[in-house]
């Protein structure tokens, strides 16, 4: 009798505590490689970096060397002209280095903000896991008539205000205008009230002749209407972005006057209640 109740302790299922605990372990080594990960590809693209801006400067001083030789010149006018030539084509080509090099670190930082965005979305998204896996997990809503979609708080305003006015209405509930990263949440947003008219500010405007988001991040999902961005003509600036649902759900979009008053739509993150 005793050897059969020491082997039924022996076969016994782990309990749910152990599983929960070995997966909440699991989980947080994921966390931490992809940390790693993403670190490592920040220090890649900065090395790059550094390497192009080297290469730059050194074909820039090899160009400055060639083409100013004028001992063969005997006419003292002829070397003035000559020696003011090859200063002004020095200065131009710094002037276009220096243009190259700004476009260049614009770029990088404009990647390298995106890169470091979805890394801080990825570890929300495992820090999470890891405190539900832990059963330490805290509850998570969004305030009073603010809709939530995918883990997100949307708030769709009943009046109407200019883009800038909008934007200070959603600052001032610890939010911002609406960002979308994606189709899916395109779709998401589009049937927000069920208003097949509805027309609302998102979180876009145009800046030195570039679409960007409240956030700082780069447009890299467009979902415009045909012929548009038109940025207004020449006897008018739209650069604003309002979405319109009167037209297809990914070509919805269509820059506007920013002083135009439309609904807007708001976003940010759910609180946590303990």
């Amino acid at each position: 009798m005793q050897r059969m109740a020491i082997s039924d302790y022996i076969n016994e299922q782990p309990r749910r505590w152990q599983r929960r605990s070995g997966d909440a372990k699991e989980t947080e080594r994921r966390l931490c490689q992809l940390l790693f990960l993403s670190f490592g590809v920040l220090c890649i693209l900065q090395a790059t970096l550094n390497v192009a801006l080297r290469l730059t400067l050194y074909s820039n001083k090899e160009s400055t060397h060639s083409g100013c030789n004028v001992t063969h010149f005997s006419d003292q006018n002829q070397v003035k002209e000559v020696q003011m030539d090859c200063k002004y084509n020095r200065l131009q080509e710094r002037l276009n280095a220096l243009t190259r090099d700004r476009d260049l670190l614009e770029n990088r930082n404009t990647e390298l903000t995106n890169t470091i965005k979805a890394v801080e979305e990825d570890r929300d998204r495992w820090k999470m896991k890891l405190r539900e896996l832990s059963g330490c997990a805290s509850s998570q809503q969004c305030p009073a008539d603010w809709k939530e979609i995918n883990s997100r708080c949307y708030f769709l305003s009943t009046e109407s205000k200019t883009w800038e006015d909008s934007r200070t209405y959603c600052l001032s509930k610890d939010a911002d205008l609406v960002v979308i990263n994606s189709e899916e949440e395109q779709r998401a947003l589009y049937r927000l009230d069920g208003k097949v008219d509805l027309l609302f500010w998102i979180g876009l405007y145009d800046t030195a002749g570039t679409f960007k988001w409240v956030d700082g991040s780069a447009l890299t999902r467009p979902f415009w209407q045909s012929g548009q961005p038109d940025r207004g003509g020449p006897n008018n600036r739209e650069d604003c972005v309002e979405m319109y649902h009167f037209n297809q759900v990914v070509a919805s979009w269509n820059d506007a006057p920013c002083g135009a008053k439309r609904r807007w739509l708001c976003e940010k993150d759910p609180y946590t209640s303990s």
